[in-house]
């Protein structure tokens, strides 16, 4: 899988490293209260099980399912829930963990629809990585990573057509390995 790598742009350790800074700083944010951590799926999963085991806080963790990217390499624009009902977060101080934050159409609309349908005591959000020059939505993130330029990462997580996830590394993919 090594050789589908054009470029290494954050070692594990470099990756760890920051998620203890960010861990510190959401255990103090949200301390002497219950947090309930909403996963997106499936990107963010090695991002949230690094970054929850560094947060000193009693948690509650779910998760949602969404769809933006439809095979490609970027965001179709269309934002697709891909289960019925969210979780229950009614009265909850809430941490949203998603894997990258580019254009900000995912993002807002589960922050959005968390707000308006779940009723919780707060919600913030935390991306492991935030593209902003590829934002084309306005959207508030409170915990960020790594700021990145427009360029599509794989790694940590982060797929390619659902290849390269468990890559330990963030890193781009050779222009070859995209499929025409």
């Amino acid at each position: 899988m090594n050789e589908a790598v054009e470029t290494v742009l954050f070692h594990e350790t470099t990756i760890l490293s920051r998620l203890d800074e960010m861990a510190r700083e959401i255990s103090a944010d949200f301390a002497g209260r219950e947090l309930t951590v909403v996963v997106i799926l499936h990107g963010s999963m090695i991002f949230m099980s690094d970054l929850l085991r560094r947060i000193d806080l009693p948690m509650t963790i779910d998760s949602i399912r969404v769809s933006s990217y439809h095979g490609g390499t970027t965001s179709s624009g269309v934002v697709t829930f891909n289960q019925k009902t969210l979780p229950d977060i009614a009265g909850k101080d809430v941490l949203v963990v998603d894997d990258i934050l580019d254009t900000g159409r995912t993002l807002r609309a589960i922050l959005d629809r968390l707000r308006e349908e779940g009723e919780p005591a707060s919600v913030r959000s935390c991306v492991l990585l935030d593209k902003a020059d590829a934002r084309v939505v306005d959207v508030d993130v409170e915990y960020v990573g790594f700021e990145i330029g427009d360029e599509f990462v794989i790694g940590y997580g982060l797929d390619y057509d659902g290849h390269y996830r468990n890559l330990p590394f963030v890193g781009t993919l050779k222009a070859e390995y995209v499929k025409g």
